[in-house]
């Protein structure tokens, strides 16, 4: 890609450039596997290694290609710094817990470094400090005490009182010993191991229904079935709910990040602001040269303004906090938290020691999802963990689970009132080449995108996963959903779940969109008024 020429209207990380990963065909028959892994990112790849190398016959399978999803589009932090959450965690869940958290994400950590020792892998993995860092008085007494959490737990950190780069703090926290890496090169290189121990691994193979029986079958949306014992799901929503209602018990948040060559000097280390507004800052590498990737800006999916908006402010912080020689690519992220902050890892239900998720990682995702990889195998190969009990999805903590249960549901059921209610007064023939919105259609509330060649497009804007009015979404030109974070593409088909059917498509209501129709369009459209 021409990073001097970059489109963008269409983001893309820089983690793919100059980096390929093995492909693979999609799913042509029925199979039959000891253990199914569903989702090709660093949890479903990652999992698929250890149980493979394990001896367990694994066939791993992507809707997409792999690492192209939450994994590609990541800050690649590797860290056990979470934000806030080492006092709210004594709190909440004791001082053992809080530990055990602490241990479990550097164990991540240190399995991660393993694997590249072991496998010579060249992914650009550097250990530094990871930072928190507060701008406004009360977030310096947060960060104060979230210091007392690590002397506690003995965390080594150390409290300062400035930052290495242009901008105002009233205090830093640092967290000794942390790593940044390529995600790509990194799992490139388990892609390599998996194929040479044997694992099947089939891309463009979506999973869409399952029943269990004698054993577990895997409906494929080519038309096949996966026969197996063990299934786990580490799509980023579970593609299977299993009578967890998962759904209910997290929510979707979108971030933003942006690749800068800065004018001025590159500091080290990785920064996550307390304040709003969030920032967040770390050095990479491209092309054999220093930048910086500077990012924040999250909202719940479906609730932030104009979306392209949010680029413009981090652009802006960018060039006042460090002055931007060039800008090299922008791109976003999508995230679930769960109702306690700790991911659900393990038995889908409590009754079920069949079926495996790992999801709700919180931005974390490259901890979080080795170590789910980590926990899902002790599941399968029947042996004890000491943190499975701490991170098992059929947890329910009532502080500050159903608060937070409470709020979610709460929030579900403004939007699916406050949608329907919504008065539209736009039309499609308003619309611009590059535009989406929102518009009126024959007296119904519907979603409409004309494309760079003209072309409209035209969907229900009706989530077809519980009833909720998706909202565009102008920077990745999607319909996202501010109910469970179901995200769908222009023309209706889904992105990212929990929704698995499209939204359905209008645009054959319309007359073809060229110069001899353009008369009976518009006749069309005033009809529809």
């Amino acid at each position: 890609m021409n990073r001097d020429h970059q489109d963008w209207t269409q983001p893309e990380p820089i983690w793919r450039e100059n980096c390929t990963i093995d492909s693979f065909d999609p799913l042509t028959e029925d199979v039959t596997t000891d253990v199914l892994v569903v989702g090709g990112g660093i949890t479903g790849i990652t999992t698929a290694y250890l149980l493979t190398k394990a001896g367990k016959q694994v066939t791993l399978v992507e809707a997409d290609e792999l690492v192209n999803g939450t994994t590609g589009h990541t800050t690649a932090k590797v860290t056990a710094q979470h934000g806030l959450i080492y006092h709210e965690f004594r709190k909440h869940f004791g001082d053992e817990d809080a530990s055990l958290y602490y241990q479990a994400q550097m164990g991540a950590l240190r399995l991660m470094e393993e694997l590249i020792d072991e496998h010579s892998i060249e992914c650009d993995w550097v250990k530094e400090d990871a930072n928190l860092f507060a701008t406004t008085k009360q977030g310096a007494i947060k960060l104060e005490k979230e210091y007392d959490a690590y002397l506690y737990l003995d965390i080594p950190g150390a409290l300062t009182e400035a930052l290495p780069f242009d901008m105002e703090a009233t205090k830093a926290l640092q967290m000794k010993d942390q790593a940044r890496f390529h995600p790509v090169k990194y799992l490139a290189a388990l892609v390599k191991e998996l194929k040479e121990m044997g694992c099947a691994i089939y891309e463009q193979t979506t999973a869409t229904d399952v029943k269990e029986e004698d054993r577990i079958y895997v409906s494929t949306n080519n038309q096949h079935t996966i026969t197996c014992d063990k299934l786990i799901s580490c799509s980023h929503f579970p593609f299977y709910d299993g009578k967890g209602f998962y759904f209910s018990r997290m929510y979707a948040e979108r971030s933003y990040l942006m690749a800068i060559e800065p004018e001025k000097e590159i500091p080290e280390g990785m920064y996550v602001s307390i304040d709003e507004p969030k920032r967040t800052v770390r050095t990479a590498e491209y092309n054999g040269k220093p930048i910086l990737l500077v990012g924040g800006e999250s909202h719940k999916t479906g609730e932030g303004v104009d979306t392209s908006f949010h680029y413009k402010i981090i652009e802006e912080f960018a060039a006042e906090t460090f002055g931007i020689k060039r800008k090299l690519a922008q791109w976003s992220a999508q995230d679930l938290t769960t109702l306690d902050k700790v991911p659900y890892i393990g038995p889908i239900t409590r009754r079920n020691q069949n079926v495996f998720i790992a999801t709700g990682f919180r931005k974390w995702g490259m901890t979080n999802g080795t170590l789910a990889a980590q926990l899902i195998s002790d599941y399968v190969l029947g042996e004890e963990s000491l943190f499975h009990e701490l991170f098992k999805p059929s947890r329910f903590k009532t502080d500050p689970s159903m608060k937070q249960f409470l709020s979610q549901n709460f929030d579900v059921a403004n939007h699916l009132i406050d949608g329907k209610l919504e008065l539209v007064a736009d039309r499609p023939e308003r619309l611009r080449k590059g535009e989406g919105k929102v518009i009126q259609w024959r007296g119904e509330r519907a979603g409409a995108f004309k494309d760079d060649d003209g072309q409209l497009y035209m969907v229900d804007t009706t989530c077809t996963h519980m009833g909720c009015e998706v909202e565009w979404n102008g920077a990745e030109r999607s319909w996202d959903c501010p109910c469970h974070g179901s995200r769908f593409s222009f023309d209706g088909s889904v992105m990212e779940g929990p929704a698995d059917k499209p939204l359905p498509d209008l645009s054959q209501e319309l007359m073809p969109l060229d110069e001899h129709n353009h008369e009976g369009q518009e006749d069309q459209l005033e009809e529809s008024e």
